[in-house]
């Protein structure tokens, strides 16, 4: 992947970190996208080719702000729609509001299809490109506690898979990666969901994620890195003819027949 160029959004922490990363270990130029810079990221730009946007995909116009960073490059190859946010639901259904819901399926649905609407143009021109998007478990694994959020995701993959029909004609593979629990703020941090959920409960936070990695027949949670790895194969031509699938990552949560 030596001298391609790839956008990433959610790139400050977290599994958009890990993805910077790797991308950045094959040789790519990577467009960092992200409301805040991190101490992790600003350590990057420092040595690698990385170019830092402050961008705030729940905004209308921060998609195209932000692919515009890579048309200054002069290509654009892999676009990484990895932003999102996931907030527990612990009242119920009717506790969540029309906000709530509006922001769910912006911030992880609507920042994806403005991202890749603006990315599009320079990838069609090259007849070639790679979308990968971080969906989740609960596009398919519904759960109350979280019922806008399985709600937005589900809607994620259904758009990738559809988009995948349409462009891969033009050199064009869309795929999504879904993990399930990750080792990430989301979950773990100040905040996340295990915090919540035990102050909720009266738990302790390190029970409450103990209790969800035991639903892995691993038991443990996925490690962003793995994610990633994940993810920068799917970009990369080794998976030249991958596209429209959706690859789980949770360490056997989902059980299949």
């Amino acid at each position: 992947m030596a001298g391609q160029v790839a956008v990433v959004t959610g790139a400050s922490k977290g599994i958009g970190l890990a993805v910077t990363r790797a991308l950045l270990a094959e040789g790519v130029a990577v467009v960092a996208g992200a409301r805040d810079a991190s101490e992790e990221l600003d350590a990057l730009q420092a040595w690698a080719e990385v170019d830092f946007v402050a961008v705030d995909l729940g905004e209308p116009d921060g998609a195209a702000r932000l692919v515009d960073a890579a048309a200054g490059r002069g290509r654009l190859d892999v676009l990484v729609n990895n932003v999102g946010a996931v907030t527990p639901r612990l009242d119920g259904f009717g506790a969540v509001t029309d906000d709530q819901w509006l922001r769910s399926y912006t911030l992880n649905l609507m920042a994806a299809v403005r991202t890749t609407r603006a990315a599009l143009p320079m990838m069609l021109a090259q007849g070639r490109g790679s979308v990968v998007a971080t969906c989740s478990v609960n596009a398919v694994l519904a759960d109350p506690g979280v019922i806008d959020y399985s709600a937005a995701k589900a809607a994620l993959r259904s758009f990738c898979k559809s988009l995948s029909k349409e462009l891969g004609p033009s050199g064009i593979r869309v795929n999504t990666v879904s993990p399930g629990p990750v080792a990430t703020d989301l979950w773990l941090g100040a905040g996340g969901v295990a915090d919540t959920v035990a102050g909720r409960q009266g738990a302790d936070p390190s029970a409450v994620a103990a209790a969800a990695a035991a639903d892995s027949v691993t038991g443990r949670f996925t490690r962003p890195e793995e994610v990633a790895a994940l993810i920068a194969f799917l970009a990369s031509d080794v998976a030249g003819n991958i596209t429209g699938a959706d690859v789980v990552i949770d360490g056997g949560l989902i059980t299949t027949t």
